[in-house]
């Protein structure tokens, strides 16, 4: 049975985490996925700046999503993610790219970019496919 995206938002909407700090999903596709996060002041670090988790926690979203829409199957066992610079607006992207996907792993690009188009993280999530 074919998925749409109404269905996908509804089994992840047990993500809590991620949805009740407002990540939702905006596009599907073959190994990608495209989530955002409008951004509040409680997303917000001590200097005004957005929390370095918030860029975590959406990039983690949107390969969850990428890796995982069609079947529950993929969990991540290793991240990267580089900071390049201060998000700009009150609206955050995240666009999941599968690089390689492998027997048993699989390896992800993610691009955090903000209300401008820069991008403000870069991320890397190798997944590994434990059903």
């Amino acid at each position: 049975m074919e998925k749409n995206i109404e269905d996908v938002r509804k089994a992840f909407s047990e993500d809590r985490f991620a949805t009740e700090n407002g990540a939702v999903i905006d596009e599907i596709g073959e190994g990608y996925a495209k989530c955002s996060m409008k951004l509040t002041s409680r997303h917000k670090n001590a200097m005004g700046g957005v929390m370095g988790g918030v860029y975590f926690t959406l990039a983690d979203f949107a390969f969850a999503v990428a890796s995982n829409w069609k079947r529950m199957r993929t969990v991540s066992i290793s991240t990267n993610i580089a900071f390049l610079g201060a998000a700009k607006g009150e609206l955050l992207t995240a666009e999941a790219h599968c690089v390689k996907d492998g027997r048993t792993t699989c390896y992800y690009r993610i691009d955090v970019m903000d209300e401008t188009g820069k991008i403000a993280a870069a991320v890397t999530i190798t997944g590994c496919h434990v059903a």
